[in-house]
């Protein structure tokens, strides 16, 4: 017998199977860096935004300060980021030399895990996507924001 799901109808179901998915791809992707998706995304904020600090990266990412804290000890215990005293509370965080080098080694690994759901779907079906999604997180950062 097939079953039947009377949440395939759904949005959200659906978003939330694709993303499942799409991290699960990711995952393998960026397995062998020993590197988990929250902690490649905060290397990447960092890269682009040097001397940036703790909270506003986690700000940018929509981390908890709580979460942050083992996240960035983790890059710091492998020599990814360093961090330095920017004034009386805050730590400016940059990339080692080998930070630098594995950004750069798991950018090149999520073009090629981008790369294949964009062919699955077709570069307009990812326009429409890009589009409309993020409406969807304005609504719960709105929300959030109450």
């Amino acid at each position: 017998m097939t079953l039947t799901n009377a949440l395939e109808s759904r949005l959200g179901y659906q978003l939330r199977r694709a993303s499942a998915v799409m991290m699960a791809d990711l995952s393998r992707e960026l397995a062998d860096l020993d590197l988990r998706p929250a902690e490649v995304t905060t290397l990447l904020v960092i890269a682009e935004n040097p001397d940036c600090s703790q909270t506003e990266v986690g700000q940018a990412l929509a981390i908890k300060r709580a979460n942050m804290v083992p996240i960035i000890s983790r890059l710091m215990e492998r020599g990814l980021v360093d961090r330095r005293r920017l004034d009386g509370r805050s730590h400016a965080l940059t990339l080692t030399p080998e930070g630098e080098k594995v950004a750069g080694e798991a950018m090149n690994r999520i073009d090629a895990h981008e790369a294949r759901f964009t062919d699955l779907l077709g570069a307009p079906d990812v326009e429409t996507l890009f589009r409309c999604l993020p409406t969807i997180r304005a609504v719960r950062e709105a929300e959030a924001e109450l």
